[in-house]
């Protein structure tokens, strides 16, 4: 079936919604298949795709959504963890089973409409994502072309078995909260071969809050062979991990110009434990800090209170998060500028049991930065590796080069 099939219902082109919703009930009463987009621009509002169907966008292809609230329904779903109502995601599948989106054509979210409005606090709901598959099993996309998301840009939640594999996403550098990819309470997600270049995180794994209902943990995560362009991190840990976040595999990226290279972040209340990480064969350039984990993420409701901020130990308790068993091998950074490596552990549960392997960190002259976003981060440039409320580190085999800056003698280490 192809969209063109339905050109009469698309308001002589400059309208396409009915036009998909036509061709998807069509679809839906056959028991499914693919939807395929000819080359073209097809304005539209959101599409929602069902069970086994396929969308595939051809190359010449641009589907192009309105910058109009109306195009979007007021849905329920999670936006950064809370529940309630939202603006339908661009593309969307809830409780669907084998939904596929494919080809070598282009999803344009015209997000600068979104991104104005959340400056001038004119919604009166949260931002559409781009793509967003909720509670959705056996997903694929692959190889479309993602560009100005309003907000999240791929955002699977409580999905399973979930492959994405060769997309090029891209959103501007001062885009409000435009993340790559966000799993979020899934299992069984494989991502690979992608491009990524975005106004925030480029791969953010989550599991929600402590507001989310019924939490999840985000498990059995591979991520390889992608590319990580900007963005404030490369593959981020948090800060919505309540759920718990398990069994990651990070292998085979390039990271350049990220501010981060692999990024735990959280706090207290938030609860969880991120565990189960190993991150190979990786090469970062002209980072900032390759490596922060963060137990006092200021950022988000309620970031701003005491018990957020304060370093004094607090009684362990549900809410307390866990990050724990991390290993890295065969690091190469060049071109950092803040610091080696941040971890720092809340003083009640400390970070515990980092492991690293064969990594070589080269600082270099650049600003002074602060690594992690948290009350007292010392401002840093070319220092070594700072580690507060940290037990069992092993930093074996691993070389800092190029550092100038002595910070505390019990929070810094520093290789030469």
């Amino acid at each position: 079936m192809n969209i063109r099939d339905y050109a009469a219902f698309s308001r002589n082109g400059q309208d396409w919604t009915e036009a998909f919703q036509r061709a998807i009930a069509d679809l839906k009463n056959q028991g499914g298949g693919v939807l395929s987009v000819s080359a073209g621009i097809y304005p539209t509002g959101s599409i929602r795709l069902y069970d086994d169907m396929t969308l595939n966008i051809e190359s010449g292809a641009v589907l192009r959504f309105h910058q109009d609230e109306a195009a979007f329904p007021q849905i329920a779903l999670e936006f950064e963890g809370r529940a309630g109502l939202v603006y339908q995601a661009c593309i969307y599948a809830e409780k669907a089973k084998n939904v596929c989106v494919t080809g070598y054509g282009t999803v344009d979210g015209q997000g600068s409409y979104w991104w104005k409005k959340v400056f001038a606090h004119e919604l009166d709901y949260p931002r559409p994502y781009l793509v967003c598959f909720s509670e959705c099993e056996r997903v694929v996309l692959e190889n479309v072309t993602l560009i100005n998301s309003p907000a999240w840009t791929v955002h699977p939640l409580r999905c399973r078995n979930v492959v994405i594999r060769g997309l090029n996403i891209k959103n501007p550098a001062d885009s409000p909260n435009t993340d790559g990819i966000n799993p979020n309470a899934c299992q069984d997600v494989r991502i690979s071969d992608c491009t990524i270049d975005v106004g925030d995180d480029c791969i953010a794994i989550k599991s929600g809050t402590e507001a989310t209902p019924n939490r999840r943990p985000c498990e059995r995560i591979i991520i390889s062979n992608c590319c990580f362009l900007h963005g404030h991190g490369g593959v981020v840990l948090g800060s919505e991990m309540s759920g718990d976040i398990r069994n990651v595999a990070v292998s085979s990226c390039v990271f350049y110009e990220t501010d981060r290279g692999i990024r735990l972040k959280t706090r207290r209340g938030r609860g969880g434990t991120v565990e189960g990480i190993q991150l190979t064969n990786l090469i970062m350039e002209k980072v900032m800090c390759p490596f922060v984990f963060n137990m006092y993420y200021f950022c988000g409701a309620d970031g701003k209170m005491k018990h957020v901020w304060d370093k004094a130990p607090y009684p362990v308790t549900e809410g307390t998060p866990c990050l724990r068993d991390v290993s890295i091998t065969g690091v190469r950074a060049r071109g950092c500028t803040a610091c080696a490596g941040f971890f720092y552990g809340l003083a009640e549960m400390p970070v515990e049991g980092v492991t690293m392997r064969d990594v070589i960190v080269e600082m270099a002259d650049g600003p002074a930065g602060r690594p992690a976003m948290m009350e007292g981060c010392p401002e840093m440039r070319r220092a070594g590796f700072f580690l507060r409320n940290a037990v069992n580190v092993d930093l074996t085999g691993v070389k800092v080069h190029g550092t100038d800056a002595w910070l505390d003698a019990d929070d810094s280490v520093r290789l030469d």
